[in-house]
């Protein structure tokens, strides 16, 4: 709550030294310093401009109430909801843009019209005695007025919220541990803010000056507006064109180098750390492109070792594995490289195959967990004992789901459970069948069991690879996807042709 009050009257704080600069200061000045009038002319002036003010007042505040409505709910409340906090952290976002908003709306015509009513009412009552035109040019220099506070407070008010941003971010982390989502949100674009900062930064003075210049010149020479506006028109206009000009350039060369990072980020956002920044910058957006491009080596880095740990573990555990059996050494590699060959002859991606080669060498860790008198027997296996060893795929996925983080094992889980599943349906431990079965599991089936038939057992020889290669043939759309079957059988004839 004391945040929110800190913040509340940075606020309003802002909007009083806006308001009072731009409609006492800027206004007043611009309507005394400018008519010549009478004393009691200026005093009725200045005392609509004050009932116009006060209107105003009242009208903005009641759109201010609206807008703080639901920041002030999660601050004040001791415990607020999540959808309450995240709210509030995206209005907090869209207030400068609110308080332009508020400015040009209910602020200017709060401003404006009462004030028009009554100069029209004491001109024809006689009370004030001026040209009727210069309620146009009251009109346009209040518009001008109320730009230049709009501009002013939007950098204030964007400055005014950031204390408070991170205080909704700390506020639904210690109470819900969870961190706003709402990232990248481009609530105001910087071309749109800098078209309109350098427009109103170049025009306003001018258009300002040309205003109360042209009463000041027809009080005191006689000159006509026609006259006067024929040349001031012009040099507006030119100066409205090369401030438009000049903020198109001004956006684009900051534009630019946002838009180059921008870019990158979405690859490291993937995952994707191969690409660096480009940069062509001869001001300090160079410092920051070379910045990023610095935490991308060490991302880069960083990757590479992680890859190399994970590939050195994954290898291990496999290895770990194959050495309770010494007849079995180095099936999972085999079995991994196998798969690999399927998978780059389907036309699966770089990132496809790291992950199949990994689910390959896992495929029998649930192995683990059955005992040495049924895994390393001799002869053959009863059906107790077979039952036992069908239940390893499953326990496979059991294993690998307790390893943290549970997402990083998430990827293997399916080839290891299924590997074992038969096309036809009547494999274990689901029974699925065709392209139900994972795509992983369809292939690591193929390479397992060609690697299962032409390996050695205690109980009987490895066969020859031409007649592992036929079972395969004949077991295509019953035992096996006929897809990756057909492509492994393939693949081991054309490298058996290039060798002979």
């Amino acid at each position: 709550m004391k945040s929110y009050r800190t913040f509340l009257k940075q606020i309003l704080l802002n909007y009083i030294i806006g308001s009072v600069i731009a409609v006492a200061v800027v206004g007043g000045l611009f309507v005394l310093t400018t008519v010549d009038a009478p004393l009691l002319q200026n005093i009725r002036m200045v005392g609509i401009m004050m009932f116009s003010f006060v209107v105003m007042l009242g009208l903005e505040s009641i759109v201010f109430r609206h807008h703080i409505r639901t920041i002030r709910e999660a601050c004040v409340i001791d415990f607020p909801t999540e959808e309450m906090i995240k709210r509030a952290y995206i209005q907090l976002h869209k207030f400068p843009k609110l308080s332009v908003y508020r400015i040009m709306l209910p602020h200017f015509l709060g401003l404006t019209v009462p004030a028009l009513i009554l100069m029209i009412i004491c001109m024809g009552k006689g009370w004030i005695t001026l040209p009727t035109y210069y309620l146009w040019i009251g009109g346009a220099g209040a518009l001008m007025v109320a730009s230049m506070h709009a501009f002013i407070e939007f950098f204030l008010t964007a400055s005014a919220i950031r204390p408070m941003l991170i205080l909704m971010k700390e506020r639904l982390h210690r109470l819900y541990g969870k961190d706003i989502l709402e990232l990248g949100q481009v609530h105001v674009s910087v071309r749109r803010k800098f078209q309109w900062s350098i427009f109103l930064i170049g025009v306003f003075p001018l258009v300002l000056f040309s205003l109360a210049a042209q009463i000041r010149l027809q009080e005191m020479t006689g000159m006509q507006s026609g006259e006067y506006w024929s040349w001031a028109g012009a040099v507006i206009l030119v100066s409205i064109a090369f401030s438009i000009v000049g903020a198109q350039l001004l956006a684009r060369d900051v534009e630019h180098p946002i838009r180059n990072l921008y870019s990158e980020m979405e690859h490291v956002k993937n995952g994707d750390f191969s690409g660096e920044a480009e940069d062509y910058y001869s001001d300090d957006f160079s410092l920051l492109i070379s910045g990023f491009n610095h935490m991308i080596k060490g991302l880069q880095l960083r990757d590479r070792r992680s890859a190399q740990l994970q590939d050195s573990y994954f290898a291990t555990l496999a290895a770990a594995l194959d050495a309770r059996d010494p007849y079995t050494a180095g099936h999972s590699l085999r079995v991994a490289e196998y798969a690999v060959i399927i998978g780059e002859n389907a036309g699966l991606s770089t990132y496809e195959l790291d992950r199949l080669r990994k689910t390959a060498l896992l495929h029998d860790i649930g192995k683990i967990g059955i005992t040495d008198s049924v895994l390393l027997k001799d002869g053959k296996l009863t059906d107790e004992e077979f039952d036992q060893i069908k239940k390893h795929p499953a326990l496979g996925e059991s294993i690998l789901q307790q390893v943290e983080p549970k997402d990083a094992m998430q990827p293997y889980l399916p080839g290891v459970r299924s590997h074992h599943e038969r096309y036809d349906g009547k494999g274990y431990p689901d029974g699925l069948q065709g392209e139900d079965i994972p795509l992983f599991g369809r292939i690591i089936a193929v390479a397992d069991a060609y690697d299962a038939m032409t390996s050695n057992r205690p109980y009987r020889k490895g066969m020859p690879s031409e007649k592992a290669i036929m079972i395969l043939e004949e077991g295509r759309g019953t035992q096996w996807d006929p897809q990756f079957a057909s492509i492994f059988i393939d693949s081991y004839r054309k490298k058996k042709e290039l060798i002979s």
